[in-house]
C-alpha cells in the first residue's frame, strides 16, 4: 500500500527546508533499498520501526546466518506541492498545475510558519502590500491568516470542480448524485471543507469520484524556531495554535504536529547515533519527521504487519480492520488466490520468547528463539482468511501451489 503525504504551504514557511531534509534521508536510505526512478518533487523515506532490527537479530540467530538479513521498512512518499499562493485556484503562481498534484496524495501536511526571522520574508499577497503602503492595517500575515489562505484555495478549487459537474449532470442522473452535487455546492459556497459536509453513504460514494482537495485528511505542521523546540514547548505550542486555528481548522481540530524544519535539516546530515544524541540534548523524544509519519498513519487508520526470514525482514502497511486475506495480497496478488492459512504471533510474544534481556542482542546468541520458540510455547496460531490483522502481527502465510 502506497502512503503519500502532500506538503503544502505558502512561500517562506519552511516547506522547502523540510522537503530537502526528507530528500537527504531518502539519499541515505536508497543506498540500501532498490527503488525505481522517482520524480524530483517526490521523496521516499522509511517509516521508523525499531521492531524490525530486533526481528532481524532473532532471525540471524535462528537461521545461523553470518550477517543480518536485509531490513525493509514500510515507506512513505512525500510530495512537494509547489506554487500554492493566494489566487492559485484562479491560476496565480503555478496554480491549477500543482493543485492537481494534491488530488493524487493520501493526506495533506499543511506547513504553517510560526517562527520569526528577519532574513526570511513572510509571504504577503498584493492586496496586503497595497494596504500597507497606503497606511492601512494590513500588517504582517500571521499563522491563522496563512492557514486560512491555503484552505480557501483548496475549497475554491473544489467549488470549480463541482460547478463544472453541475453542468454535466443530466436529467437521467441518479437522484442521489443530484442531491450530492447540491449539498457539495451549498457547503463549499459557505466556506466548508468537503470533509465536513454531511452526505448519505451513496452520496459520499459519488462525491469520492471527484477527488476533492478539501475532502482529504489533513495534518497541520507548525514550523517553530529552534529555541522553542523541546518536549515541554512542543506541547504548549500545539495547544496554543489549536485554539488560534480553531475557527478555521474545522474537522481537523487537534490534528497538529510541531516541527523545526531547520533542526530536521541538521538531523538529516547526522548518523543515527548522532541524531539520537542531538535529540536528547534538545530534550526531544522523537524527530518531527517521525511524529509526522506516525500522525499520518494514525489519521489514515493504517497499521503494519511484519514478516521475517532469511531473505528479508519487512514491514507491510495495511488499513486497520484488514483481514489476513487482504494482508496477504500486499505481498503478492497470487497469495489471495492461493491463501490457505496465516500463522501469526504477536510481536510482544515473539520477542519475549527470546530471553529476558530482550534489548541486549548479544545475549540472544545462546537462545533458539524465533518461530521455533513461538511454536514450542504455543504462541503461534493458525488463522483463517477472515482474521482481523493487528499492528505488529508477525506473520507467515501458508499458500497453496
Amino acid at each position: 500500500m502506497n502512503l503519500s503525504v502532500g506538503i503544502v504551504g505558502l512561500p517562506n514557511v519552511g516547506k522547502s527546508t523540510l522537503f530537502n531534509a526528507l530528500l537527504k534521508k531518502q539519499t541515505a536510505f536508497v543506498a540500501n533499498y532498490p527503488f525505481a526512478t522517482i520524480e524530483p518533487n517526490v521523496g521516499i523515506v522509511p517509516v521508523p520501526d525499531s521492531r524490525l532490527e530486533k526481528l532481524a537479530e532473532i532471525t540471524k540467530i535462528e537461521a545461523k546466518m553470518a550477517e543480518l538479513p536485509p531490513i525493509k521498512p514500510a515507506t512513505v512518499n512525500f510530495v512537494d506541492i509547489a506554487g500554492l499562493v493566494k489566487g492559485a485556484s484562479e491560476g496565480a503562481g503555478l496554480g491549477n498545475k500543482f493543485l492537481s498534484h494534491i488530488r493524487e496524495v493520501s493526506i495533506i501536511a499543511h506547513v504553517v510558519r510560526v517562527f520569526t526571522d528577519a532574513n526570511v520574508i513572510r509571504y504577503e499577497d498584493e492586496e496586503t502590500r497595497l494596504r500597507q503602503s497606503s497606511g492601512g492595517q494590513g500588517g504582517s500575515v500571521g499563522p491563522k491568516e496563512d492557514y486560512e489562505a491555503i484552505e480557501t484555495e483548496l475549497i475554491l478549487a473544489d467549488l470549480q470542480t463541482i460547478q463544472s459537474a453541475q453542468g454535466k449532470v443530466k436529467r437521467f442522473a441518479k437522484e442521489t448524485e443530484k442531491t450530492a452535487i447540491e449539498k457539495l455546492f451549498k457547503g463549499l459556497n459557505e466556506g466548508k471543507r468537503a470533509s465536513e459536509i454531511e452526505l448519505m453513504s451513496e452520496e459520499q460514494e459519488y462525491a469520492n469520484t471527484f477527488f476533492l482537495l478539501s475532502a482529504k485528511p489533513e495534518i497541520i505542521v507548525l514550523n517553530v524556531e529552534e529555541k522553542d523546540y523541546n518536549e515541554k514547548s512542543i506541547e504548549s505550542i500545539a495547544q496554543k495554535y489549536k485554539e488560534m486555528l480553531k475557527p478555521v481548522q474545522h474537522d481537523n481540530e487537534g490534528n497538529t504536529v510541531v516541527i523545526c524544519a531547520k533542526i530536521e535539516s541538521d538531523l538529516s546530515e547526522l548518523s543515527e547515533d548522532e541524531q539520537k544524541q542531538y535529540l536528547a540534548d534538545l530534550g526531544v523524544k522523537q524527530s518531527g519527521l517521525e511524529r509526522l509519519i506516525k500522525n499520518a498513519y494514525a489519521t489514515l487508520g493504517l497499521i503494519s504487519f511484519l514478516t521475517c526470514g532469511e531473505k528479508e525482514v519487512r514491514a507491510w502497511t495495511i488499513r486497520r480492520g484488514s483481514t489476513a486475506l487482504m494482508a496477504s495480497g500486499e505481498i503478492h496478488s497470487d497469495f489471495m488466490k492461493k491463501f490457505i492459512k496465516a500463522e501469526v504471533v504477536s510481536y510482544p510474544d515473539f520477542v519475549s520468547l527470546n530471553g529476558p534481556a530482550r534489548n541486549d542482542f548479544a545475549s540472544l546468541s545462546s537462545v533458539s528463539g524465533g518461530w521455533k520458540a513461538a511454536r514450542e510455547n504455543g504462541k503461534a496460531r493458525m488463522e483463517g482468511r477472515d482474521y482481523i490483522m493487528r499492528d505488529g502481527d508477525v506473520v507467515e502465510f501458508k499458500i497453496g501451489v
